[in-house]
């Protein structure tokens, strides 16, 4: 069987590779021209895909994609949603990252770090600047947009913080532990209006593009604060933006964009109560360790004709 490694995880990782699954031909081929030529009799291919890539894997059966969110790849080959094509994923590699990143952006604004850092590089000691503006986290309420893996993640440390949390999903459920109640994303409006901290953690999908728009940008508590750590296109930027420069919400952490790279000239690189990262939320060390053990335990059960694991409903998007 051959398989098409396409996406650079080190020769290391490729090695690793052919000594644990010695029957099968492993093709590292990191660019589209080189795929084109090995895709035709593949039946794997790990990474990425483009188009043409996929339409000229006539033997493909699986392909494995390295991250999570496969908005871009369904954007760029939609044939994949009808055809007769496993699709599986990375969920549950980026996880505790997110879930970190998503507190590391709450604390940050909560506590003004990165006016503190300003002030530390001016060498500036101004305390009565600071006096009643620092935001505590206990006793307050947090919404999560969507309780999947991540949402889930950002829970669990919540429940370490004294916040109270409350989700909406798609999937009726139980509320897990720390959180108190799960609704319907009829009652996202609801869920709005009772958020000190409204964290969005859902796939980009047609029911989520622009879930978050004025209308209910308008409806968050005064001096609320948000983080997007999923996807861009949810939340609408230009009203948040608006919200942010009013005081309507007092603070924002995005690592996601409807563009990105975030152009140059976007307003939101000079809204000082806006902090931006660059879509590395998910990053770590552990992070790889894990994208390369997934992808190992699949192909095991892909050769022993198990069940794959993170199969992905590519009509739902996620």
């Amino acid at each position: 069987m051959k398989v098409i490694v396409a996406y650079d995880l080190g020769e290391a990782f490729v090695e690793d590779l052919r000594k644990t699954f010695p029957s099968v031909d492993f093709r590292p081929c990191y660019t589209v021209e080189e795929q084109l030529r090995e895709v035709p009799d593949a039946e794997v291919q790990f990474g990425m895909i483009s188009r043409e890539v996929y339409l000229a894997g006539k033997k493909l059966r699986w392909f494995h994609f390295i991250g999570i969110g496969f908005d871009t790849i369904l954007k760029k080959v939609p044939e994949i949603v009808a055809d007769d094509f496993l699709m599986t994923n990375a969920r549950q590699t980026h996880v505790d990252p997110m879930a970190d990143h998503v507190f590391a952006m709450m604390l940050a604004l909560a506590r003004h770090v990165p006016e503190l850092i300003e002030d530390q590089r001016a060498h500036r000691w101004d305390m009565l600047k600071y006096f009643g503006r620092p935001k505590e986290l206990s006793g307050t309420t947090m919404g999560i947009v969507a309780l999947g893996d991540i949402g889930r993640a950002v829970a669990r440390r919540a429940r370490g913080f004294d916040i109270d949390v409350y989700a909406v999903d798609i999937k009726s459920m139980d509320p897990p532990p720390g959180v108190r109640e799960v609704w319907g994303v009829e009652r996202i409006d609801d869920l709005m209006a009772i958020s000190d901290w409204l964290v969005v953690t859902a796939p980009l999908t047609s029911q989520t593009r622009g879930m978050i728009d004025r209308g209910r940008i308008e409806r968050l508590k005064h001096g609320s604060i948000v983080v997007v750590v999923s996807r861009g296109s949810i939340v609408d930027e230009e009203a948040l933006v608006d919200a942010l420069r009013s005081g309507k919400v007092a603070g924002a952490g995005l690592d996601v964009f409807s563009e990105e790279p975030l152009p140059a000239k976007s307003p939101m690189w000079d809204i000082p109560n806006l902090l931006i990262t660059p879509h590395v939320s998910a990053e770590s060390p552990q992070l790889w360790d894990r994208r390369k053990a997934i992808f190992k335990e699949n192909l095991r059960r892909f050769l022993s004709d198990e069940k794959l694991l993170n199969v992905c409903d590519k009509k739902l998007g996620y």
